[in-house]
């Protein structure tokens, strides 16, 4: 029995969740969908017939008008800004997209826009403004309100994106916080660490295999392609693929379909893909190290993470955070931080940025029995790095006994040396020359190495 599709039309029509209409030659609206209804708080029999500025009520409808450049041009407009007045007089912004219709001798008839409301994505864009934590991600930088501002706008979009930054910065968070604002936000969203694994089993990983594909395939497994089928797709240490894999992804990418190992066809597959990587691609590209064509494909939307180092006013922020996330899973009253070990954290440098300065939080959490987080609770380097810092930027002016204090209470009990003499007199020369390895192994008479080498020794880098 054959379906007359014609009469699923309006079933359709008014299926779809974005508002929809169509215009003749003369911008008279002859259809409204029920999305469209609910937009703009009209009802479609007191749409049609209306000229469609007089529905929308829009800024750019005299001119600038979107629909009226596409009937004129024959170009379609995709994801316009506009705002209009719905039928309470309130503003709604939304976005349209637009195209001509044509009959079926190619004679123009009219037009369709599209349209979605983006209020929730403008109301939260201007709610974090003055906000110093997004999603998962903690911090009141610049650099990290610009990124609050962008990724509710790169969630709309179906775009590739390419996170880079140096590990430890929270790529995967910005990955979770633009699935989780997605249209594809009640689908699967999928981890897969490309370093992690070689060809072979990365192939098996992301296409999956067919039973009796090789000795041990006793059953047939989706690949994470599969498995994010219409959610995301988030690949980590995109830059450690080889050359070879690379092309199998890419044609993956393209093709919009995988062949799963054993398969015999191929199978359509609905991803976002978001990849991540600590390496330099552009570099790796001029080496011939990552292929041209797949490097441009990942980067349409590239997001570029900073070091911790670069956003220290983020630090004190992210201790509180993390202190009262380990509070909250043990059940104990968060411990405050001292003076010291507050300054301490900020001077550091943090080569593992944001997880470092989490495990730092964490190990302070289980040696500090009392209230207060001081230095002895904090890494060796971390007090030693802060000690130097501030010998040679003249920000702190102890004693020699002072800094021998403070660099040895910070020192667990078991790396303290059996013999402090030798140690306590490296410190003597180290604060006499203001921690200037130069100059102290100039009057040691060693060279920077073996100085570097003892100071290691004795818990002071």
């Amino acid at each position: 029995m054959s379906t007359d599709f014609t009469t699923l039309f309006p079933l359709i029509f008014d299926s779809i969740n974005d508002g929809v209409f169509t215009v003749d030659e003369a911008f008279c609206i002859t259809s409204f969908n029920a999305a469209a209804e609910r937009i703009i708080g009209m009802k479609r029999e007191d749409a049609i017939g209306k000229k469609c500025h007089e529905v929308f009520r829009a800024g750019i409808c005299q001119s600038g008008c979107a629909l009226r450049e596409t009937l004129q041009s024959g170009t379609p407009k995709r994801d316009v800004r506009v705002d209009v007045i719905n039928a309470k007089m309130e503003g709604v912004p939304i976005r349209v997209s637009t195209a001509v219709l044509r009959n079926k001798r190619g004679k123009l008839i009219g037009g369709v826009e599209i349209f979605r409301d983006v209020s929730d994505v403008e109301t939260l864009r201007n709610e974090l403004r003055g906000r110093h934590r997004f999603m998962d991600m903690v911090g009141e930088s610049d650099v990290m309100r610009e990124l609050y501002a962008i990724i509710p706008q790169i969630a709309e979009s179906e775009t590739p994106v390419l996170i880079d930054g140096p590990s430890g910065t929270g790529k995967e968070l910005v990955a979770q916080a633009i699935h989780d604002l997605s249209l594809r936000k009640e689908k699967p969203f999928v981890r897969v660490n490309c370093g992690a694994l070689p060809d072979t089993l990365l192939e098996s990983e992301l296409f999956g295999y067919m039973r009796g594909a090789f000795t041990g395939a006793t059953y047939n497994k989706p690949g994470r392609f599969q498995q994010a089928h219409g959610g995301t797709l988030f690949l980590d240490e995109i830059g450690d693929v080889s050359p070879a894999f690379q092309v199998k992804l890419l044609r993956a990418i393209e093709e919009g379909e995988i062949q799963p190992l054993g398969a015999t066809r191929a199978i359509r597959i609905d991803v976002r893909l978001i990849t991540a990587t600590n390496r330099d691609l552009a570099a790796m590209v001029k080496n011939e190290q990552f292929r041209e064509d797949l490097y441009y494909r990942i980067k349409v939307i590239p997001i570029a993470l900073p070091r911790l180092s670069e956003r220290r006013k983020d630090i004190p922020l992210l201790i509180d955070h993390f202190a009262k996330a380990l509070s909250a899973r043990s059940g104990r009253t968060p411990p405050t931080m001292s003076k010291k070990a507050l300054r301490a954290l900020y001077d550091y440098d943090y080569p593992g940025n944001v997880r470092e300065l989490r495990n730092i939080i964490e190990r302070a959490f289980v040696l500090c029995a009392g209230s207060v987080i001081d230095l002895q609770h904090l890494p060796p380097e971390v007090v030693a790095a802060r000690l130097e810092s501030g010998f040679k930027t003249g920000r702190l002016h102890a004693r020699p006994s002072e800094s021998r204090i403070a660099v040895a209470e910070a020192m667990p009990r078991d790396r303290l040396p059996a013999a402090l003499p030798e140690k306590q007199r490296l410190l003597d020369i180290l604060d006499a020359h203001g921690w200037h390895r130069t100059e102290v192994a100039k009057e040691l008479g060693i060279g920077r190495t073996t100085l570097w080498r003892r100071m290691k020794d004795y818990g002071l880098v």
